[in-house]
Order: C-alpha cells, then structure tokens, then sequence
C-alpha cells in the first residue's frame, strides 16, 4: 500500500464499542486502572487508527502536579468537565498530551494517556510518526498524540461518543497491571499513580519503573 492509497478517505467505521459514561469509575485514581486494555479510536479521513491503552498516569484531586491544582483557566478547563472529557494540552511547545478528564463537573483531575499498543491503522501511524519501528509508534504521550494526530482542536471533545476520537471497551483479557510513580514531575512525585501493563514492550519509561 502506498502512501497515495492513504490518503484516499475510507467509509469503513469502527467496529468497537465506545466506552459508557457510566462504566467509567469516579475516582481519578480508579480511572487511570480502569482504562488500561481499552480501547483509543481515532477516525482519520484516510481511515481508523487505534491502540490498546497501556499506560496511563492519575492526575488528582489537589495534587500538585495537576494543571488543576491552581483552579480552572481558559487553558484547563476541559479538566473540569464530566469524566470521559479530552483535554489536549501542547507541552513544550512541541508534543501534545492527551488527558481524560476523571470527576464530577466543576472539579478538576484528569487521567494522562501515557502509552498505546497498536492495532488499527498501523501504516497512517508510521506516516505520522516518520519511523518504522513498530513498538515506538506510541510508546509515550507525545509519540502516541503524533501518532494518532492528536491536536489542540480535540480538547474538550467527548470521549464517550463516537466522533474524531473516542475511547472503546477492550476486546481482550486485561493482564497483570503494575503500579509506580509518574514519570518527568517534581511536585508529589512519591505518589505511586502510574499504571501499566506488565510485560507491555509498548509501556514508556525505564525498565526499573516497569518490574
């Protein structure tokens, strides 16, 4: 497949099924657990591009590495939204962050989407990234953003719907998940709110995080 056949728009949809607001736990901590082996869909005008979440860090209530912790900005406020909210930070000024907002309305905490593992659209994501290598295709939150062409213009938007992007129930048995701190944070940098997969070739970090 070339890239000219890419780029020709499909009418194929997804065959997952989106997640359900109400499945999703309402605890910041809960949520980040809960959403390691679901499912994130991104439809493309080239076609559906997905992974298997399994990475995730917890952002929550009144933590101090949270973009919440000093209250809602024009920046932050799809933080505040009801769970199962986007919201699209750029960080850097280079790479762009994709969160799932995780409480109740007019509360701010939210859930970090760290890591994917491939499924759908595999070449769309090697022409976004410029690499090959499968297992770097999302292999932490600004590779998996590019890879999936996550932007600013999908803050806010509901992930519990189908549309642009979406997340889906997983379709296999979750492993063992392992539990450590975040990764690249200062501030309340002992809490031990990262997630993954164990095992996972696809989890970010260095291996004495992953044991």
């Amino acid at each position: 497949m070339g890239r000219e056949d890419l780029l020709k728009p499909e009418r194929r949809k997804s065959f997952h099924v989106p997640l359900s607001r109400r499945a999703l736990p309402l605890d910041t901590a809960s949520l980040a657990h809960y959403l390691i082996g679901t499912i994130l869909v991104r439809e493309l005008p080239e076609g559906i591009v997905s992974g298997t979440i399994v990475e995730t860090e917890a952002y929550i209530i009144g933590d101090a590495a949270g973009h919440a912790f000093r209250g809602m900005t024009k920046r932050n406020r799809s933080l505040f939204l009801e769970r199962g909210h986007a919201y699209v930070y750029l960080a850097y000024g280079t790479s762009f962050m994709l969160n799932v907002s995780s409480e109740v309305p007019g509360v701010g905490a939210g859930v970090l989407i760290r890591a994917l593992e491939p499924r759908e659209g595999i070449p769309i994501m090697r022409i976004n990234r410029g690499i090959e290598r499968l297992r770097d295709l999302a292999r932490g939150p600004g590779r998996l953003a590019a890879a999936l062409r996550i932007d600013a213009e999908l803050d806010g938007c509901d992930l519990c719907r189908r549309g642009p992007l979406w997340l889906a129930r997983g379709d296999r048995k979750v492993g063992e998940i392992g539990q450590s701190m975040r990764i690249g944070i200062s501030r309340d940098a002992d809490r031990l709110l990262r997630f993954y997969l164990r095992g996972s070739p696809y989890v970010s970090g260095l291996r004495s995080l992953n044991q």
